[in-house]
């Protein structure tokens, strides 16, 4: 699915996208939400200012291009709260949704009345943010990761297996993004083999060093990679294998993943390729004892209260570690007090 079509959109939705991508550098996948949680909501309000009931077959023919300031000038607190009422009994959205929602109405009326001083009045300065249900990140085992990447060295059939191991291996070793991944060129890749330059969120570069395992993998998959004269994007990392050699997809860089969880039987733990990466940081958090501030470069977290939930892993492990020693189930001992030990005790 491509990005959606901008034009299509009112002009203040159209100035604040260009803002986010131009200005503040977001990258066009997070535009795109953007654009699509502002949508929802204008064509949300457009039912709700002629006093329809919202269809979604209708809001998919609205014509909402027209619209102007004026109209988001005239949106009150309580259209708001009627519009995440909308989203939760309506759309049934979890609270991550509303709250991931509720954040592109408040960056764009920001952007209208903070950034543009368009208008005074915020009308949703006050509303709070749907409280997200604490989940601790799910993550493979050692021994999980170790059949992962055997399921790939097992491979006899698959003639990319060098290219596949060599993204696995990056996956559970570096922590990095999808997105990351994907993004890689050979010349990211420092001169001696120690460490890559990846792109994160918000256009923001970083270092990865590699370990012996990620220079071991690439150093395997490389000599292919350099072999292919033809490819489109010649400076690409990670090419498909057939056609014109164009760069991997994020899609098909998931289907990898998919394809191998499935060889190792891990298929039905619901892991993907962003719970590599959560393996990654766990492993090197609790294993590796890496600190918690360096863990936060490692990943590219922009606060250290992100990369915080990797401690409260820790904290789960070591309880259910103490669960777990074979002594845990004796029981103390409980002598039965004496009827005359009962006296003494009663008369002193």
């Amino acid at each position: 699915m491509g990005s959606p079509d901008i034009s299509e959109f009112p002009a203040p939705v159209r100035e604040f996208a260009m803002y986010k991508r131009s200005i503040q550098g977001c990258s066009q996948k997070t535009v795109d939400e953007y654009l699509l949680d502002l949508r929802m909501f204008t064509r949300f309000l457009v039912f709700r200012e002629r006093g329809e009931k919202f269809s979604d077959e209708k809001a998919e023919k609205l014509d909402i291009k027209d619209i102007d300031l004026d109209f988001y000038k005239k949106v009150t607190t309580v259209a708001i709260y009627d519009f995440l009422y909308f989203l939760d009994n309506v759309r049934h959205d979890g609270n991550t949704t509303k709250a991931r929602k509720l954040s592109s109405v408040k960056s764009f009326y920001k952007y209208l009345t903070v950034k543009k001083n368009y208008f005074e009045s915020n009308p949703c300065v006050n509303i709070e943010t749907p409280k997200k249900k604490k989940q601790l990140p799910k993550h493979l085992s050692v021994d999980e990761s170790l059949e992962l990447l055997n399921a790939v060295r097992n491979d006899r059939e698959s003639k990319t297996v060098e290219r596949d191991f060599a993204i696995l291996t990056l996956f559970l070793n570096c922590g990095m993004r999808l997105s990351e991944l994907a993004g890689i060129d050979i010349s990211d890749i420092s001169d001696d083999f120690r460490s890559l330059r990846v792109v994160g969120k918000g256009s923001k570069e970083r270092i990865i060093y590699l370990n012996d395992a990620c220079r071991d993998a690439l150093s395997a998959y490389l000599p292919k990679r350099v072999a292919i004269k033809t490819a489109k994007d010649g400076n690409a990392l990670f090419l498909s294998e057939h056609g014109r050699y164009n760069r991997l997809s994020v899609k098909t860089i998931q289907w990898i993943v998919y394809k191998y969880l499935d060889r190792a039987g891990l298929e039905n733990k619901h892991y993907s390729t962003h719970k590599l990466r959560h393996t990654a940081a766990t492993l090197m958090y609790q294993t590796g004892q890496v600190d918690i501030r360096v863990l936060k470069e490692i990943l590219g977290h922009e606060q250290l209260n992100t990369t915080q939930i990797y401690t409260h892993v820790a904290n789960k492990n070591m309880e259910e570690a103490m669960a777990k020693n074979p002594l845990a189930g004796v029981k103390a001992v409980r002598r039965k007090i004496k009827k005359d030990e009962d006296e003494r005790t009663d008369k002193e």
